[in-house]
């Protein structure tokens, strides 16, 4: 497989699974390259401490770096909650190593399941283009299908532990894969992929003329009210997401966009509205402010 990140020190993130034990075995020689190991015991499946041990001492194997949490999340902890304490964790294990990013090993099959899964959420645009590479992040396995990474581990005699709750299907996620993914041809396949490569160029020239629009309207954490009133519904939609990623704030949803677009227009001046984790916005007569709750 050819993969060649740029030089420098980066944090692999290691479940156990195939995937990432894959990615481990190709990335532990590249010249110029620095790893380490990390792992995140969410605390959700009373076995998942194998999976700690397991990862450490393939870490041991390959003469890397180790570092582990143990999130005690609980087994009805959902996606999105996992998924926020994992990268938490990934993030300051980051930092601590003064690593240039952290690297994960999702490929092409968990593309077409995000995918699938934001059609149904109904997350709009970003939700089409939403699992990608970033400036932190690197996800150099997105071009390669599952059956692939497994003929590879399966070629390179590697074993893997195989995640129990991977064959629950209460969970969405598990749902897609095991049930409509399957039902999907090659040829559809390449066509939902084609979509995510148009759907992102896309999505940026949209990003660069609302960040274009926003230097024009907006001064640091204040927006230009009477110009967002103006907006059509859906425009204001985006506007306001991309006022809140320009202020670091993240994780809302379209519940939270739209209930902010109409408290930004129809809110009384004075008026304030909780937006997420501590944040708020303050409604003026000319202009929109962002905030945090004072203790």
């Amino acid at each position: 497989m050819d993969i060649e990140p740029e030089p420098g020190k980066y944090v692999l993130a290691v479940s156990g699974g195939v995937d990432s034990v894959v990615l481990l075995d190709i990335l532990h020689d590249k010249r110029d390259i620095e790893l380490v190991v990390a792992h995140f015991d969410h605390g959700i499946r009373s076995d998942s401490k194998d999976d700690r041990l397991f990862v450490q001492s393939l870490a041991k194997k390959y003469d890397l770096p180790f570092e582990y949490a143990e999130g005690r999340l609980g087994p009805k902890a959902n996606e999105a909650t996992a998924r926020r304490a994992r990268y938490d964790f990934l993030e300051d294990v980051c930092k601590a190593h003064a690593a240039v990013a952290i690297i994960t090993a999702h490929h092409q099959d968990d593309v077409l399941e995000t995918v699938i899964i934001n059609m149904l959420r109904g997350t709009g645009r970003k939700g089409l283009s939403s699992l990608a590479s970033g400036d932190k992040l690197e996800r150099p396995l997105l071009h390669m299908p599952k059956q692939e990474i497994i003929k590879y581990a399966k070629s390179h005699g590697l074993k893997w532990h195989e995640d129990s709750t991977n064959q629950e299907e209460i969970y969405l996620r598990n749902y897609i894969r095991r049930r409509l993914l399957p039902k999907f041809s090659e040829q559809d396949k390449k066509k939902m992929l084609k979509l995510t490569g148009q759907a992102k160029v896309t999505n940026k020239q949209i990003d660069n003329i609302l960040d274009e629009e926003l230097r024009r309207h907006s001064n640091d954490a204040r927006l230009d009210r009477q110009w967002f009133r103006q907006l059509p519904h859906d425009v204001a939609l985006e506007a306001m997401a991309a006022w809140l990623r320009r202020s670091n704030i993240r994780n809302f949803d379209r519940k939270m966009l739209e209930r902010l677009v109409v408290y930004a227009k129809t809110g009384r001046s004075g008026q304030r509205f909780d937006v997420i984790n501590g944040n708020i916005m303050v409604v003026g007569k000319d202009n929109l402010a962002l905030g945090t709750h004072e203790r």
